[in-house]
């Protein structure tokens, strides 16, 4: 993101960002985590899972904030996020 202006605290304020999953058979296909990403990160993949539904996919990694809400408006429990930090540390 490009400011206007420099923010007073930029150098102390890190901006987090995260890495998302999805349980691909355990998706249902709603589009609600791709309807209210903020940063319009997701999206429907063409491809098909088990139950015949479009999982959501990654079209903008750097763009994610790990705010959580996708996991949050999941109702198949399907999607989850994880901090760039704890990725890294993993992997």
């Amino acid at each position: 993101m490009k400011f206007w202006r420099t923010p007073l605290d930029a150098d102390k304020i890190k901006v987090p960002h995260g890495e998302t999953y999805v349980i691909k058979e355990r998706c249902k296909g709603c589009g609600f985590c791709v309807e209210f990403c903020p940063k319009r990160a997701l999206r429907l993949s063409d491809e098909f899972n088990i139950k015949g539904y479009h999982p959501p996919e990654m079209i903008g990694k750097d763009e994610c904030v790990n705010c959580g809400l996708c996991e949050m408006i999941c109702p198949e429990f399907a999607i989850y996020c994880l901090e760039e930090e704890e990725v890294q540390v993993e992997g």
